[in-house]
């Protein structure tokens, strides 16, 4: 009988995190930011959504060794670990997938018409910011 009575109480707690909104927010955005970088990295491969060379700034093609789309490969490969990382590790991943979203932005704001993506992708660097603090604050709760 007791061991009904401390399973309730163990359970308090936990149900008592979940129902916190902002460890809801947490885990929405873990969510988002683990599945939105491996989609679109895996799309790099395939170029179902967009044309993705065409997002690539000329002086960065200019850089980088081969085409475009060879670039696009690399991009669509740290793009999944980025999203792999926020699962796996979200006080990490989180200012990974925010420094990633910096260059992108910077990518962006060289492309004349882009700009609008690029301010997209600023609210994007601030939701991973926000990821990144909250998993810093949900995972020292974890703490014993």
């Amino acid at each position: 009988m007791s061991s009904v009575t401390t399973s309730t109480t163990s359970a308090a707690p936990r149900r008592a995190v979940l129902t916190d909104p902002g460890y809801q927010a947490f885990v929405i955005l873990r969510a988002g930011f683990t599945v939105a970088p491996i989609l679109f990295g895996l799309d790099k491969f395939a170029n179902l959504l967009v044309d993705w060379p065409a997002y690539l700034a000329p002086w960065i093609d200019s850089l980088v060794p081969g085409s475009a789309q060879a670039a696009m490969y690399a991009v669509g490969a740290i793009e999944i670990v980025a999203g792999l990382a926020v699962a796996l590790a979200p006080r990490f991943g989180g200012w990974l997938v925010a420094g990633w979203l910096a260059g992108i932005i910077v990518n962006l704001l060289t492309i004349p018409g882009h700009y609008d993506i690029a301010l997209r992708d600023f609210g994007l660097l601030l939701g991973a910011v926000a990821l990144a603090r909250l998993a810093q604050r949900y995972h020292a709760k974890r703490q014993p």
